[in-house]
């Protein structure tokens, strides 16, 4: 199998890549180095069976001068800034969107075998139904990165619909673990390693999130593909449990050893767009004999010590 992996140096699409490789697939890797890391493939990068590919993928131009026939393309390239989208209105519209219908556009031109695309749990917006099903309606999108993930996802369903191209779709919830570079995570580690003696948390720190460690994730991408029939489908993919913000800070702490006064707000939620409470009902794909292997205390631990081991 020939894989094209857009993201490839990046957090999920380093760790798919290296997968797909223990695999026995050939990967070629799709980056424009941006937010990911050359350094996250160094392992790939000493494979005979991948080969990176430095591009951007609003030049639809170069984008199908290197999409291979037949691949399967794993679709992870996205801006993944939902804090800040508000910074920049186009920003959404041009990484995760305009990029996407490139991305069909030659995947439809290159006859690829399917597309398997990274959603996000934030297309719910603020859910009404906890856990929150596949098939539950949508209420107002609350941010520019859900909307533009969910205008993606409208795409993926008419090219499907329109060009017979096989699909599945992914909505994570945040994930965690090494190569993780962006998020909630980081950004205690940082302060921390800046100033132990505090830690400041936006919103009132009572925000439920869930989390996924990226084995986990990619674990359940592999086992979707492997049992597609249908078309078009849809998959959230979370773990079964939640935890306060607040839990995870102090899970950092202990891991770190430090002991910081915590500083939060009045508010019920750390800025524009951040949803209170995130947790996706996983049914779907656990009836394919998927289930998280490793917990959210344990993912956010292995995750600062990857981060210390850098």
């Amino acid at each position: 199998m020939v894989a094209f992996v857009t993201g490839a140096a990046g957090f999920i699409g380093s760790n798919l890549v290296d997968r797909l490789l223990e695999l026995g697939d050939v990967v070629i890797g799709y980056d424009n180095i941006s937010s990911g890391n050359r350094k996250n493939l160094s392992k790939a990068l000493n494979s005979p069976n991948f080969r990176l590919i430095e591009g951007d993928l609003l030049d639809s131009h170069y984008l199908s001068d290197s999409m291979p026939e037949g691949a399967c393309v794993y679709h992870l390239a996205a801006n993944a800034d939902v804090r800040h989208g508000l910074d920049d209105s186009r920003r959404d519209l041009e990484q995760n969107t305009i990029c996407t219908y490139n991305v069909l556009d030659i995947c439809r031109k290159r006859n690829a075998s399917k597309i398997l695309f990274s959603s996000t749990g934030s297309v719910y917006g603020e859910a009404h139904q906890f856990p929150t099903p596949e098939n539950a309606e949508f209420p107002i999108q609350t941010s520019l990165y859900g909307a533009s993930k969910l205008a993606c996802e409208g795409l993926i369903s008419a090219f499907s619909e329109g060009y017979g191209l096989k699909a599945l779709v992914f909505r994570f919830v945040s994930i965690l673990g090494p190569r993780y570079s962006h998020g909630h995570v980081v950004d205690f580690y940082n302060q921390l390693m800046s100033d132990s003696s505090t830690l400041r948390i936006l919103g009132n720190g009572k925000q439920r999130k869930s989390y996924l460690h990226v084995k986990d994730c990619i674990d359940a991408i592999l086992l979707a593909n492997q049992n597609q029939t249908s078309p078009f489908e849809i998959y959230n993919l979370g773990s079964d449990e939640y935890c306060e913000v607040i839990d995870s800070a102090g899970w950092i702490c202990e891991e770190l050893g430090f002991n910081p006064r915590i500083i939060t707000s009045s508010e019920d939620r750390g800025w524009i767009g951040d949803n209170p409470f995130i947790f996706l009902d996983t049914q779907k794909i656990r009836k394919l004999g998927w289930s998280n292997t490793i917990s959210i205390h344990e993912g956010v631990k292995a995750t600062v010590k990857y981060l210390k081991a850098q």
